[in-house]
């Protein structure tokens, strides 16, 4: 019993969408890094096969998150992502080191988890419970700015998603207050559409913004005609003790970051 009650006190802590968690047939979570097996930097659950963290330590950390999930057997995929707004159906699963090159992943199969990585930018969790079609996406400032949450409800419906029913859940990650951007970055997104503006407001250094990148996500997905979403008020940067980030890790001189894991997954058919 006593090693029971230690092993309980170790596992992930896993945050979730108000929206997504009275879904039966659907299995979400947005992961801090609190409660797994890595140190130093990484301390502790370090998910992303992409840092220098041992490899042994992000295995048992996404075995730990899985568990927590409550989906034990499911394979868990997550891709190689490169800020980008490409977006893939999966149907089989793959080993790691032959995932794709993309930023989002929408599926119809039970046996199948999928996963987001991030530090700093927003994991995006999507579902339709209904017609039982779900998708994860991988949204930083360069991928949401090209379109990945609208790609990624494109093919949620061609796999036979209602975009009335789709629910779309933004996690956590950096604020406002903390994500200071110069001109020029600014000028990319009013390029794209001048009603971006909305989205920055002066720095507190001459030339700088603060870009909200939640509010852009959550508006992307108004435009879409998405009308159930929910959003995260954490701040990834400034809460060290819960959250990984890459901004913070450069400011602090460090040489790497952990990496947060987002999952979704349905439950299997009754």
């Amino acid at each position: 019993m006593k090693n029971d009650v230690i092993f309980e006190m170790m596992l992930p802590d896993m945050l979730r969408s108000d929206l997504l968690a009275d879904r039966n047939c659907i299995k979400h979570g947005f992961f801090t890094r609190v409660g797994g097996v890595s140190a130093g930097l990484y301390d502790s659950l370090n998910c992303g096969y992409g840092s220098s963290d041992a490899p042994e330590n992000v295995t048992e950390n996404r075995v730990r998150a899985k568990f927590v999930l409550g989906h034990g057997t499911g394979d868990l995929l997550t891709c190689n992502q490169i800020h980008s707004a490409e977006v893939i159906s999966v149907e089989t699963p793959w080993k790691q080191d032959s995932a794709p090159e993309v930023d989002g992943m929408v599926t119809t199969r039970s046996g199948i988890v999928l996963g987001i990585l991030t530090a700093d930018c927003a994991p995006v969790l999507f579902a339709d419970p209904e017609n039982r079609v779900i998708a994860a996406a991988h949204a930083g400032w360069k991928g949401a700015l090209g379109g990945i949450t609208d790609r990624t409800i494109a093919m949620m419906l061609s796999s036979g998603a209602e975009r009335e029913k789709i629910i779309a859940a933004v996690g956590p990650a950096i604020s406002q207050e903390s994500y200071e951007v110069d001109a020029p970055f600014r000028a990319r997104f009013a390029a794209a559409d001048p009603a971006t503006k909305t989205f920055f407001i002066r720095g507190k250094k001459g030339g700088k913004f603060q870009f909200d990148l939640t509010a852009y996500i959550a508006a992307r997905l108004e435009q879409a005609k998405i009308t159930q979403i929910s959003t995260s008020s954490r701040d990834t940067y400034s809460e060290e003790a819960c959250f990984f980030s890459y901004r913070r890790s450069v400011h602090k001189g460090e040489p790497d970051y952990g990496r947060a894991l987002s999952m979704i997954a349905l439950a299997p058919e009754r």
